[in-house]
């Protein structure tokens, strides 16, 4: 049995950018042959394509995890690793995608249209491609970025120029089975269409889709029945048709209440107030269908709808019908707005815009949030020194530490960038002209430890005196020059 699933939750991962390699260039007779570490891959990107072959999102019902291939690693002699594959998901025509929230992300209309979901990750160059005047063979080589990973939820719109509306058992699939080339269950029991089914409707030379909807029932829009599962399906039609049962023996049951029960759901869900209607009064073959039909014909007619009396039966009055609809359904397409050409819109940045932010936070510590300084922090390993420098550099060079300073924050003040945090010590002297050391070392962080050992070793020292001091019942002697202890802090 074929099943139709309209909502669905993805799981989506990018693929992670490869680590870029650190090496250098070995060969005989050839002592200095510099770095040669390659690039690391970009990661895999997860790309939704609208395809008309798919109907339904069931696939994605079964497999709702998606994960795209990670970029490779770099290797010496500067070979760059490889790309991670692009992951290409076939969507249906009108499939919405939003967040688990209720953002919408993309809405997916026509053949062809593509929406990219999750970015792969970004490669890490290798020591090859970080190499510059001054630091000619680094050390270090950066980290693949991570991809994007998100959950996303996918709702199917049918995409249709009419909508079928009406109480369960109606007539509307025996009406779209005539009309058009669908073959829908047709049954003599309420219920019988469990999923929107779409025809092809073709009067004269106008050409046009129908969209057959399960029944609704008062209290639709709230839940009851299937009415609120596939109400979306009608969101897209440019018109509305209300097949209602002239013939019904449901007591309470007649054409204007059916109308009036089937706007108030329509109002309650929202946003089709603007569609027009049409009222299509089935199962006049049936001579108490054909009398109820006449009595009602006039007070629909004063409420300003127009009124078709016909019969999926004996198809009486379907060609009128079908007429009213392609003109309607010409009319919406004339009203259009037409879709513009594919343009490229630049827009400039402000003179003033750094691309971050420093935010003072209430606990004390300092935030800084911008897409380049996170990026850079992520693709940094932090057990390497020349590339802990390195990211310094470039923070200071991009007006990070400026800013710290502006906004209050203090040496020994918690920094957080990304997802790490920091001790922010602005003495590392970052942007300063860099003096190359051995590979992996930074003068400047050494210079920084030694520093605090000599603060260390002075703080030890002064306390081992006044213990003496206060063994010996002496006096204070902190206020006499210690020339040992200047000597540590000069060091």
């Amino acid at each position: 049995m074929t099943m139709f699933v309209d909502r669905v939750v993805l799981h989506l991962q990018a693929g992670d950018g490869g680590h870029g390699c650190v090496s250098i260039h070995r060969e005989k007779f050839k002592p200095f042959g510099g770095p040669d570490g390659g690039n690391g891959g970009h990661g895999g990107s997860v790309t939704m394509v609208v395809d008309p072959q798919v109907h339904t999102l069931l696939d994605f019902h079964y497999h709702p995890h998606v994960k795209a291939d990670n970029g490779k690693g770099g290797a010496g002699s500067n070979r760059d690793g490889a790309n991670g594959r692009q992951l290409v998901l076939k969507v249906p025509n009108g499939t919405v995608v939003q967040t688990l929230d209720g953002e919408v992300l993309a809405d997916l209309v026509g053949a062809g249209a593509t929406f990219e979901v999750a970015r792969g990750g970004r490669g890490g160059r290798g020591n090859a491609s970080l190499a510059n005047s001054r630091r000619k063979a680094p050390g270090f080589a950066e980290l693949g970025e991570p991809g994007d990973q998100l959950d996303v939820v996918l709702e199917l719109k049918s995409v249709a120029d009419v909508g079928l509306v009406g109480f369960p058992s109606a007539g509307k699939s025996s009406l779209i089975s005539v009309i058009s080339a669908a073959k829908p269950k047709i049954a003599d029991y309420p219920f019988t269409t469990l999923v929107p089914n779409l025809g092809v409707v073709q009067a004269d030379n106008h050409i046009f889709t129908v969209a057959d909807v399960p029944g609704l029932i008062p209290g639709a829009a709230t839940g009851k029945g299937l009415g609120l599962q596939f109400l979306r399906h009608i969101e897209r039609c440019a018109v509305l048709v209300h097949v209602v049962d002239t013939a019904t023996l449901e007591p309470g049951r007649d054409p204007l209440a059916d109308i009036d029960a089937l706007e108030a759901e329509l109002a309650e869900y929202g946003g089709l107030v603007d569609r027009p209607r049409l009222v299509a009064l089935n199962k006049v073959d049936v001579p108490d269908g054909r009398d109820l039909a006449e009595i009602v014909r006039a007070d629909l007619e004063a409420r300003g709808l127009r009124v078709f009396e016909v019969s999926a039966a004996t198809r009486e009055g379907l060609k009128e019908l079908m007429f009213a609809m392609a003109e309607l359904v010409e009319q919406g397409r004339a009203a259009a707005v037409p879709a513009e050409a594919t343009r490229i819109i630049i827009r400039p940045k402000a003179v003033d815009d750094t691309g971050f932010t420093v935010e003072a936070e209430s606990d004390g510590s300092f935030t800084v949030r911008g897409a380049r300084p996170e990026r850079w922090v992520r693709q940094t390993t932090f057990d390497n020194d020349e590339a802990v420098g390195y990211l310094a550099d470039r923070l200071a060079r991009l007006g990070v530490e400026d800013r710290l300073a502006k906004v209050g924050a203090k040496p020994g003040d918690l920094v957080r960038i990304g997802e790490r945090e920091f001790d922010w010590q602005p003495t590392l002297y970052a942007g300063v002209d860099f003096v190359p050391g051995n590979r992996g070392t930074d003068v400047r962080l050494e210079e920084k430890s030694s520093r605090a050992s000599a603060a260390d070793r002075l703080a030890a020292r002064k306390a081992r005196r006044v213990r003496s001091a206060d063994d010996l019942g002496a006096d204070a002697t902190d206020d006499e020059p210690d020339a040992d202890l200047d000597a540590d802090l000069d060091e």
